[in-house]
């Protein structure tokens, strides 16, 4: 962006490390849309170890890999259910109606976590008037829900009744990796219980681009006929394969540095006047925190904001949100903190 800025928009603006930048390079290619790339072939096994699936398919974005779940769960005339501040229903254009002809049935949930019982009511009769329930998603980070993790009883639970009643199940698991590492729980007992999963590797784990769609084998094999025809399909891929690989190896275990440097940022917002963080508790990487309208909107706010060198993301009239990531320090978070004490300070 010319200018150097701290920017904790989100944490799709990591740039790949050197250390990155030398495994792709280095990558051994092939035309993974004729099956001859060795490094997507080597990503998407690993990933589906990983996940404990059958197979998986590496696709550009996390948006297609929960478009191509919904196109093997569901029919037209199908409806998925999903929480209300989901991102398949707040941020991917409505493509399960636009491409699916699948109809969404929003829960609210409490930021993003739904109560298994909330459910238990939802699923349409069988009768020519309704649509047929066919798939319940869950995401897991919610990124609405200020970085939430689901709870992994709830998760169970909802998966649990999703079977007793026939349905199936995905989730969209983009920021997955920090519920894992904030928790301790496996990645494996995360997603045995949904019949598909997505990852995503452009997010905490810093890679430049793609997902990872797994699940059992013959659904993996129909992605990707799905893949092609949303124009998914990559050539000599294993160049963004290679950084997802380094990624796995060696960018996990350290968003636990990303949580931390978010609950320095969230205590240090919570002692500025005309600011409150909400949700108050932060599980993982994401601080929300609420302007004052006394003060103005949050636009204006983080306006103010750029002009000392901070980049926030203003996601509502009076809502800003702030991620951390590979690319933000602890001094970064020190600096972002008194930036935004400088701006509260002055009221427009």
């Amino acid at each position: 962006m010319g200018e150097k800025f701290l920017d904790f928009r989100s944490d799709t603006v990591t740039r790949p490390t050197a250390a990155m930048r030398a495994a792709m390079a280095a990558a051994e290619v092939g035309d993974d849309v004729l099956g001859d790339d060795p490094t997507v072939h080597r990503l998407e096994a690993r990933v589906a170890e990983m996940l404990g699936k059958e197979a998986a398919i590496f696709v550009p974005s996390g948006t297609m890999s929960n478009l191509i779940a919904v196109r093997l769960h569901c029919r037209p005339g199908d409806e998925l259910i999903c929480e209300a501040g989901s991102h398949v229903y707040n941020y991917e254009q409505a493509g399960y109606a636009q491409l699916c002809g699948v109809a969404a049935r929003p829960i609210p949930g409490e930021y993003g976590v739904l109560r298994p019982e909330q459910l238990h009511d939802c699923v349409r009769p069988d009768n020519a008037h309704y649509v047929r329930t066919r798939l319940v998603c869950l995401e897991n980070t919610h990124n609405r829900g200020g970085g939430r993790i689901q709870p992994y009883a709830a998760v169970e639970a909802i998966c649990a009744w999703a079977r007793s009643k026939h349905l199936a199940t995905h989730l969209d698991g983009a920021r997955l990796w920090n519920a894992v590492v904030a928790t301790g729980i496996a990645l494996s007992d995360w997603t045995k219980h949904f019949d598909t999963v997505g990852v995503c590797f452009s997010k905490g784990l810093g890679a430049p681009v793609g997902s990872a769609l797994c699940g059992p084998r013959d659904l993996i094999a129909q992605a990707v006929r799905h893949r092609k025809v949303l124009g998914g399909g990559m050539r000599q891929a294993g160049v963004l394969a290679a950084a997802a690989l380094y990624a796995l190896e060696h960018h996990v275990a350290r968003l636990a540095e990303d949580h931390a440097n978010a609950q320095r940022l969230a205590d240090g917002i919570r002692h500025i006047d005309h600011l409150r963080v909400t949700p108050e508790r932060i599980d993982t990487n994401m601080v929300f925190f609420e302007v004052d309208p006394a003060w103005g909107t949050a636009a204006e706010f983080a306006s103010k904001l750029k002009q000392r060198g901070v980049l926030m993301l203003p996601t509502a009239p009076s809502t800003i949100r702030a991620v951390t990531h590979l690319d933000v320090t602890g001094a970064d978070v020190d600096r972002a903190i008194e930036a935004v004490q400088a701006v509260a300070s002055h009221r427009c």
